[in-house]
Formats: C-alpha cells, sequence, structure tokens
C-alpha cells in the first residue's frame, strides 16, 4: 500500500530524513496549552523528530477497536496514546509549578545545557540522564527475554 503524500517522511536530497531540532526530550515533564488536554501535566514517553509530533502519557487518547484473534474471542475497545504536535507541549517545572519556555546555556564545566526561562531551574543532569538511559536498557532486556 502507497503512503499519502503528507504521510510520507520528508527527506534531504541524499534520501536520509529531515531531522527537526526539538525543545522536549523523553523524560521531560509537561504541560499542554493546546487541545482538548489542555492544563493536563504529564512527562513524554516518544518523540517523533522526523514531524516534531511528541507522544505524552494519558494524554491524546483515542478508541481503538481490536479484533478478537482466535475463534469465538470476543472484540475490545481499547484507549490509545496519540502524538501531539511538539508546540501544543510546554515544559513545566515541578517545584516551582509553573510552564515555562527553555534556555540554553553552557555551565562551568563546559556542558550545554537546557534551563526553564522563569524559573532557571536547569533540566539536563547527569543523574537524569543516566536514570533515563538505565529504564531503557531495563525494558530493552525484557523485550529480549520475551523473545
Amino acid at each position: 500500500m502507497q503512503k499519502k503524500r503528507w504521510e510520507k517522511k520528508e527527506v534531504k536530497p541524499n534520501s536520509l530524513p529531515v531531522v527537526r531540532k526539538m525543545h522536549v526530550k523523553v523524560g521531560d515533564t509537561v504541560k499542554i496549552i493546546a487541545g482538548s488536554d489542555k492544563g493536563k501535566i504529564s512527562e513524554v514517553s516518544l518523540v517523533y523528530t522526523h514531524n516534531s509530533n511528541v507522544l505524552v502519557k494519558n494524554v491524546n487518547l483515542k478508541t481503538k477497536h481490536v479484533k478478537g484473534k482466535a475463534e469465538g474471542e470476543s472484540g475490545q475497545i481499547i484507549q490509545v496514546e496519540a502524538p501531539i504536535h511538539s508546540s501544543n507541549v510546554m515544559l513545566y517545572s515541578k517545584t516551582a509549578k509553573v510552564a515555562s519556555r527553555v534556555g540554553h546555556k553552557v555551565v562551568e564545566d563546559g556542558r550545554k545545557v537546557r534551563y526553564l526561562l522563569k524559573t532557571g531551574e536547569v533540566l539536563d543532569s547527569p543523574e537524569d540522564w543516566k536514570r533515563l538511559h538505565k529504564k531503557e536498557n531495563k525494558e530493552e532486556k525484557k523485550s529480549l527475554a520475551i523473545v
């Protein structure tokens, strides 16, 4: 089945996908600023860089009708998270309870970090990075063990 023109990934002349810079990363706490879920606060679970979409936990839930797999098994209606555009989310500070835009600065040790403009809170700390990658490694090991 051929994809529609608007479903295809935008590509560079060398056939690699165009990757857009995003102001959010996986694990960031965000506040939804537009749409039916406006005002909700949740965590980013997946980032799609080719179309600037993000998947946020328990936000933009869609109902999906699933057919029964075995004979005699009835179907189900399940809730599935759908991606939303990154422009509809804003980084959120849990400590100050405020949504803010993001800025970039270089710290004393030479690292370039993201910080919240309203509070000055630094988002990219080495501890958070380690915590996120430990989570991802555990999930990969579980999926490999299942297969």
